[in-house]
């Protein structure tokens, strides 16, 4: 039997090489389009196959999978149906889509119904999201926020080493990619003067990270070892986790996870799923000390997936300004989810697990601007010698990631977020 992954398999349909949604890929997603209300779509190449309309031709019937679930504004309904169910859907759509099979290709009807290009497509916030953790996973992003904001010599908090940290993030804000955000307001605590001001944010950043999406629900009480975990995670995509640094700083130092971060967080419109990723897992880095015997884990559960951050200032183009890699981080999303409901805290469909920020060892590969430009001590030079320490209105900031291996790429597509004045 091929399998979905092989990097032989070739689709009917035409598809760049560099493409990021070969049909090795088959993200998931939700899109409209001016005559279709929101619906669950697979990305192909540059177009969307329409499941509602694959699943009301009938091309779904020997799943024994309710049709109607391709039929909702989010993912939610059919990841609920569980990992059996998302890996039946993924490899029928990857039969269906293959050089020799027929069923759609042939007909004229069918394929008109059921592929759509993306250019006349809308992308929408693929699940709907309950609850958000935002961990704090990355070595080097940790070290660098230590040396900025705690003891030089001791960079790192005590606990760092011995669990994932992370904490409860506002779900309600979060957003899919071309959203774009207005400048956040709140107090900020200048040093040479006594008192807070209320303004908006001197210091807006973003946050390149990597999250995972919860495909089941579970009992308050119960709790997901890390050999478990992967039976409760559906798929992943890139994640913006915005801060405003001087709110931040003012709330909590060294920097406070509530008003200076919960204004907005951008995610990638397409869920790739851990089976599409399968081929590009690798080791991850070293754990000294070990671990504690819940967090323990066997296999290679570290990703290789490579992430670019690119800045745009309004009316110019856009300068790659870091690059950086998922297998730099510390925690693995295994012990992540196994730590999340370790105490029992219960998990539903549609929960969103961000990486933390991801910094890579050399300068180039840090994934904020407080570490590029070190605390605005070193201002970033641009294309057409714009220069930035922190975001100005009308830029964007551009996330793209890729795992690539055999000839194959696999993307998310991209998050892409304009920054708009203050209200």
């Amino acid at each position: 039997m091929i399998k979905a992954n092989d990097p032989h398999l070739h689709s009917w349909i035409q598809i760049s090489p560099t493409s990021e949604f070969p049909i090795q890929n088959l993200p998931f997603g939700i899109f409209s389009t001016n005559h279709q209300d929101s619906r669950v779509g697979v990305a192909i190449g540059d177009y969307i196959l329409d499941l509602c309309a694959v699943a009301q031709e009938g091309l779904f019937d020997l799943l024994d999978i309710d049709p109607t679930v391709f039929n909702r504004p989010y993912l939610n309904d059919f990841i609920s149906l569980g990992k059996p169910a998302w890996r039946a859907v993924r490899d029928r759509i990857s039969e269906l889509l293959r050089t020799d099979n027929d069923e759609i290709r042939d007909n004229d009807q069918i394929m008109h119904r059921c592929l759509i290009k993306q250019v006349n497509a809308t992308l929408h916030l693929p699940v709907k999201i309950s609850n958000y953790t935002d961990f704090y996973t990355s070595l080097e992003h940790a070290t660098n926020v230590g040396l900025l904001f705690r003891d030089p010599e001791n960079p790192l908090s005590p606990n760092w080493k011995h669990l994932p940290v992370g904490y409860h993030g506002r779900a309600s804000s979060i957003v899919v990619s071309g959203k774009d955000i207005h400048r956040p307001k709140g107090q900020v605590k200048f040093n040479d003067s006594p008192l807070p001001t209320f303004m908006p944010t001197q210091q807006l950043d973003f946050e390149l990270e990597f999250a995972f999406i919860t495909g089941t629900n579970t009992a308050l009480g119960t709790t997901i070892s890390t050999a478990e975990a992967e039976n409760h995670i559906f798929g992943v995509v890139l994640f913006n986790d915005w801060s405003a640094r001087d709110i931040q700083r003012w709330e909590y130092v060294p920097l406070g996870p509530f008003l200076g971060k919960n204004f907005a967080s951008s995610v990638s419109p397409w869920v790739v799923t851990l089976d599409a990723l399968e081929p590009f897992r690798v080791p991850g880095p070293p754990q000294n000390p070990a671990v504690l015997p819940y967090l323990e884990y066997t296999g290679n559960k570290h990703l290789d997936i490579h992430l670019k951050v690119y800045l745009q200032p309004a009316h110019h183009n856009s300068t790659l300004i870091s690059e950086t890699n998922t297998r730099h981080l510390y925690w693995n999303m295994n012990q992540q989810l196994a730590h999340q409901t370790s105490n029992g805290c219960n998990m539903e469909v549609g929960d969103l697990y961000a990486s933390g920020t991801i910094s890579g060892t050399e300068p180039g590969s840090y994934g904020s601007l407080l570490e590029l430009s070190w605390n605005g001590s070193k201002p970033i030079l641009l294309e057409d010698g714009i220069t930035r320490t922190f975001l100005e209105d009308g830029d964007s900031i551009i996330f793209k990631g890729c795992a690539e291996r055999n000839g194959v790429r696999i993307g998310f597509g991209e998050i892409r977020t304009k920054i708009l004045p203050a209200i």
